[in-house]
């Protein structure tokens, strides 16, 4: 079982970006726990990050039939794309998104998720945990179904 890890605009900067707020946890140190999970769940992962909203589209579009699920951190994306939106309906892959910091409790324009009604779930707020614990779900859900 194939996994596709996508992590949005601005996570290239995890570690050193805000990280009273994000933490000081590399994206490579992230996606190495990501693997190492994924060993012990018997899942394949493979990552990418862009901090352009057509690669994301272009990727979730590409995923079906060549991954079981998609774990998503859409990062400022969640709340501006439709694009992004529409690609994860419009395809027939599973998807859990995933956020470092908890949305609802920041600013207000962080709030509404786009991508949330089209996902099976959502995993906020507890930093790097929260990609491990959307993994174990995505995971899950899949083998469930």
């Amino acid at each position: 079982m194939r996994i596709l890890v996508l992590h949005g605009p601005n996570l290239n900067l995890l570690g050193r970006r805000e990280p009273e707020i994000y933490g000081r946890t590399t994206l490579a140190e992230i996606e190495e726990e990501l693997r190492r999970l994924g060993r012990e769940l018997g899942v394949e992962i493979e990552s990418r990050q862009s901090n352009h909203e057509g690669d994301l589209v272009d990727w979730v579009q590409e995923a079906e039939g060549e991954f079981a699920g998609i774990l998503l951190n859409p990062a400022a994306y969640t709340h501006t794309s439709v694009a992004l939106r529409d690609a994860i309906a419009g395809v027939g892959v599973p998807v859990v998104e995933v956020h470092l910091s908890n949305p609802a409790a920041r600013e207000e324009f962080r709030h509404v998720s786009y991508v949330a009604p089209v996902v099976i779930g959502t995993v906020a707020g507890f930093g790097k945990e929260s990609y491990l614990l959307g993994l174990r779900a995505l995971v899950g859900y899949l083998k469930a179904h």
